[in-house]
């Protein structure tokens, strides 16, 4: 790895003695055979558990296939990664089966509008969960909760939509990942009615960066990051039509880092969309990647990690190329900037409900003083830090100084301070 890495290597901590003792089991087991992971299997036992048949188009299809096909030779599961994984997939599948029963049976969905989403990216780790859940305390806002993610079939209903039955047994998958892995409860809140994720919905697309975020299959990445996102922002939409059809949002709040890679995409899909773009010193944000990464990856899988098959989003370098082509996107009038709208993480930590009301006259957006009010509540019931202090390294200061190099063109065109 050279020199602009930010981490070369990640150290998992001690597995939970319950999840040691199941994988333990499985190692003399045949797990693929056991838990087979085959796309025509996992396509009829889908159908067979919804009692639908048509997933759309064919467009998924490719991704799907290389998916599965890397996750069996490259990921290197575990007995219960292999069981996880399994039950993503279909979920994932059967997720894609009810949006089209749905739409096969209420065609007039299409005609739902998607009104002025409000949309928060920035680099991974640079404040957009905690900004996300800050901002869904607003009542004019809808946010993709994680349950009607998870199961968007049939779907929800403003009557029984703080009561339905599927939030009890999401909460119970989401919330797996800290009992698996309890390091990631210091670096990410899990619930069933906590908002996710643009890529998280993405992921019945198998066009989405959740995919990469969970499992180290390089063959994966190395298709993914060849294609153009259109119809995985397209269907995106589509869902988000279908869980606003019977329970409707006044605007949508959404949120997912992957979004800087495709503003041009995003804007295509979401005209009307005001993006806030999170800010924080790149080598504090990307020390934090490195860590998250490794956790989701050891969840599965006793690989090591391989920060070398990451370069894309590990290195210093390509880092900064990727908020230099923002800026460049901006410049040129690619990205339209008046609906671009910045937000420092250090006014987030230090100072949340002075640094709002000032990102909200900037967004245009009407902020009212029970919204507020409902913005101080919840920051006092979430501390910093509330499931544990999330540590990592961000390097000797040597290293901190060559990595500030690639860096100084974002810091100053956004004013963004360092933390590192």
């Amino acid at each position: 790895m050279n020199n602009n890495t930010v981490v070369d290597s990640w150290n998992p901590p001690p597995r939970p003695e319950w999840v040691q003792r199941v994988n333990d089991e499985g190692r003399c087991m045949d797990i693929a055979s056991l838990v087979p992971l085959d796309p025509a299997e996992l396509m009829e036992t889908a159908r067979r558990n919804t009692g639908f048949d048509d997933f759309g188009g064919d467009e998924w299809r490719e991704g799907f296939e290389i998916f599965v096909k890397a996750v069996n030779e490259e990921a290197d599961l575990h007995l219960f990664g292999r069981l996880m994984t399994r039950s993503d997939i279909l979920r994932w599948l059967e997720a894609r089966l009810g949006i089209e029963a749905a739409y096969k049976a209420h065609p007039e969905i299409e005609e739902e509008r998607i009104d002025a989403p409000v949309i928060v990216t920035g680099l991974p780790r640079s404040g957009t969960s905690i900004l996300f859940e800050i901002l869904a305390q607003d009542s004019q806002f809808g946010v993709p909760k994680n349950w009607e993610i998870m199961f968007p079939y049939p779907p929800p209903q403003a009557a029984t939509y703080l009561g339905d039955a599927r939030i009890e047994r999401c909460q119970h998958l989401v919330t797996q990942w800290s009992r698996v892995a309890p390091t990631y409860a210091t670096m990410h809140e899990m619930g069933a009615e906590i908002p996710n994720e643009c890529i998280v919905a993405m992921s019945c697309t198998f066009m989405s960066e959740n995919l990469t975020a969970q499992y180290q299959i390089p063959s994966y990445n190395e298709w993914l990051y060849r294609q153009d996102l259109s119809y995985a922002y397209a269907y995106y939409k589509r869902m988000l039509k279908l869980l606003q059809w019977r329970n409707p949002r006044q605007h949508w709040l959404l949120k997912a880092p992957s979004h800087l890679g495709s503003l041009p995409v995003l804007f295509q899909t979401f005209p009307d969309a005001r993006v806030i773009f999170t800010h924080r010193d790149p080598i504090k944000a990307q020390a934090s990647v490195t860590n998250l990464l490794g956790t989701l990856y050891w969840m599965r899988s006793d690989k090591p990690f391989n920060a070398a098959a990451f370069e894309n989003l590990l290195t210093q370098e390509n880092v900064a190329a990727r908020l230099n082509h923002v800026i460049d996107q901006i410049e040129a009038g690619t990205v339209p900037r008046t609906q671009m709208h910045n937000f420092k993480y250090a006014d987030l930590i230090a100072q949340p409900l002075t640094a709002l009301p000032a990102l909200y006259r900037d967004s245009g957006l009407a902020l009212t003083d029970d919204t507020l009010a409902a913005m101080r509540a919840y920051l006092e019931k979430k501390p910093q830090g509330k499931f544990g202090k999330h540590s990592y390294s961000v390097g000797e200061r040597e290293q901190i100084e060559r990595q500030r190099q690639h860096f100084q063109r974002y810091q100053n065109y956004y004013q963004c301070p360092d933390e590192a």
